[in-house]
C-alpha cells in the first residue's frame, strides 16, 4: 500500500520547468589569497583504518607514496571532511579521525589557534530541512555538520578543545583533533563529521589525517587512540581504503567527474572589491528589474560564461584525487558591494545569494532557473551581511540558507538607495561542504 501511494504521489508531481531570467553575469573580480590549505575529504566515506592525508616526508615511512612531503609555516587551514557507515553490522566500534601535527625542527614551536569547529552529523548537526532563507543570530539554526562548522568559523568562534596556543616541544607530535564518528544507536549506521581550523604556526610543521578504530578499556567501553597510536599508524600504515573513484583529467572531453580532495591547496580567502573597474571602485547598480550576478566557487565545467575558474590549485596530492579543490570547501569569500546609484530617482536595491542551474557557457541569455523545484539540495550554509539601514544604523545580520539545485534566492537585505548615492554592503560566507557549486551573488534593482 504505503509503494503504491508514493507512486501516485509521485506521478502527480509536475517535473522541473526550466525558465530564464535574461541578465548579465560578470567574473568575480580579485583571486584567492596564498594560505595553504590541508584538504581532507577523500576517501569521503571511510572504509577502514588508514592514513587519509599525510604532508610528512616519506623517508623512513612503511608506504613513502602515502606522504606528499609539505611543511606548513605562517598561516595556514586544516579542512576535514569525512563519513563512516560500519562495515559490518554486527561491529558497531566507531570510527576515530585524528590530526596529527609534527614539529621537525630542534626548538619549540607555538600553534596559534585563531578560530575552529568539529562537529558530527548525529547529535549535533543533523541535515534537518529548513526553510530557504533564515535569519540566525545566534548560529543556532544549521543544517548538517559543515553547514554548523562553517558557521561558528565565520562568527570568530573558536568550538574546539583546544587551548588558544598549542606548545610543541622539539621532535614531537600534537594532536589537533582525535574525535570520534559512532555509529552505534544510528539506523543506519552511518555518521560524518566535519572540522575547520585556522592555525598559524611560527615555524614549519607537518600534518596528517588519519582514521583509526576506537580502541577498548578493560571493561570493553571504547576509548580514544593515544598520540603514540596515531603516530605508529602513521608510520606503519597505508591510505585508507577504498579509494573514491579517480578524477577525470581538467582537459578531457566526454563525461567527466571531479574527484575528491586530498592533498594541499592554495588559497583560504577570497578578499575583494566587486566594483564595475579597478579605478573606479564603486558599483552601478543595474537598471529598474535587472540583475547582475557573480559567481561563487565557480569550476571546470561551470564558468556560467564568464571563463573563470576560481577553484583552489592544488600544489600537492595523490594521484587518485582531484587535480581542483572542485567545490572551495571551507574557502571564504570577503566580498565589499559598494552600490551606486547613478538615476535620479530613488532605488530599491537588493542582495540574494542563488543556485542557478550549473553551465560552462551560457545558454540562452542569462541563467536558468528551475519551477517547480526538483528535491535535490544545493546549498546549506551561512552568510553574514555588514551594511547601514535605511535609518542610517550599521548592521551585521546572519543567515542560513538552503536551497535546491534551479533555485532563485530570497532578498538578504532590501536597500533603498537616493539618487546619486553610494551604499556599501559587506557579504561574507565560508563555502560549506555538502554544497554543489556554483551559486551566484546577485544585485537586483527592483521596478520602479
Amino acid at each position: 500500500m504505503f509503494s503504491l501511494l508514493t507512486s501516485l504521489m509521485l506521478a502527480q508531481t509536475p517535473p522541473p520547468q526550466e525558465y530564464v531570467r535574461p541578465q548579465e553575469v560578470r567574473s568575480l573580480p580579485g583571486s584567492l589569497d596564498e594560505v595553504p590549505v590541508f584538504n581532507s575529504n577523500s576517501p569521503e566515506k571511510i572504509g577502514g583504518e588508514g592514513i587519509l592525508l599525510s604532508t610528512f616526508p616519506p623517508e623512513g615511512m612503511a608506504e613513502p607514496t602515502a606522504h606528499l612531503n609539505f611543511g606548513f609555516a605562517g598561516r595556514f587551514d586544516v579542512f576535514a571532511h569525512h563519513v563512516y557507515g560500519a562495515v559490518d553490522p554486527e561491529d558497531l566500534t566507531s570510527m576515530y579521525v585524528g590530526v596529527l601535527v609534527h614539529n621537525p625542527g630542534d626548538v619549540p614551536i607555538e600553534i596559534d589557534v585563531i578560530e575552529g569547529a568539529s562537529y558530527l552529523s548525529q547529535p549535533d548537526a543533523p541535515f534537518i530541512s529548513l526553510p530557504p532563507l533564515i535569519e540566525t543570530p545566534e548560529g543556532d539554526m544549521f543544517a548538517g555538520p559543515g553547514s554548523r562548522a562553517m558557521g561558528d568559523v565565520l562568527r570568530g568562534r573558536q568550538r574546539t578543545d583546544l587551548p588558544p596556543t598549542v606548545q610543541i616541544a622539539p621532535g614531537e607530535d600534537v594532536m589537533l583533533l582525535n574525535a570520534p564518528i559512532p555509529v552505534a544507536e544510528l539506523d543506519p549506521p552511518l555518521n560524518g563529521r566535519s572540522t575547520m581550523l585556522r592555525l598559524r604556526s611560527d615555524d614549519t610543521v607537518y600534518v596528517a589525517s588519519l582514521a583509526m578504530y576506537a580502541r577498548r578499556n578493560e571493561d570493553g567501553s571504547e576509548r580514544a587512540p593515544t598520540a603514540e597510536e596515531w603516530r605508529s599508524l602513521l608510520e606503519s600504515g597505508n591510505l585508507s581504503v577504498p579509494r573514491d573513484l579517480a578524477p577525470t583529467p581538467l582537459d578531457a572531453t566526454g563525461e567527466f567527474r571531479y574527484g575528491r580532495v586530498a592533498g594541499v591547496a592554495i588559497g583560504s580567502r577570497w578578499q575583494t572589491t566587486v566594483a564595475d573597474t579597478e579605478d573606479l571602485q564603486f558599483l552601478n547598480i543595474p537598471a529598474p528589474n535587472q540583475a547582475i550576478s557573480y559567481p561563487i566557487s565557480s569550476l571546470v565545467r561551470g564558468q556560467l560564461g564568464t571563463g573563470q575558474v576560481q577553484t583552489a590549485p592544488m600544489v600537492e596530492r595523490y594521484p587518485d584525487t582531484a587535480y581542483q579543490a572542485h567545490g572551495n570547501y571551507g574557502i571564504e569569500y570577503d566580498l565589499l558591494l559598494p552600490l551606486y546609484n547613478p538615476t535620479d530617482t530613488t532605488q530599491q536595491v537588493a542582495i540574494r545569494l542563488e543556485t542557478p542551474i550549473k553551465e560552462d557557457t551560457l545558454s540562452q541569455n542569462g541563467l536558468r532557473f528551475f519551477d517547480p523545484l526538483p528535491t535535490q539540495t544545493f546549498f546549506r550554509g551561512a552568510i553574514e551581511l555588514h551594511y547601514r539601514d535605511d535609518d542610517g544604523r550599521f548592521r551585521t545580520r546572519y543567515f542560513h540558507l538552503a536551497q535546491r539545485r534551479g533555485q532563485e534566492g530570497e532578498n538578504l537585505v532590501q536597500l533603498a538607495i537616493a539618487p546619486q548615492n553610494r551604499r556599501p554592503v559587506r557579504v561574507r560566507l565560508l563555502y560549506p561542504p555538502d554544497a554543489t557549486p556554483p551559486q551566484v551573488l546577485t544585485i537586483y534593482t527592483l521596478s520602479e
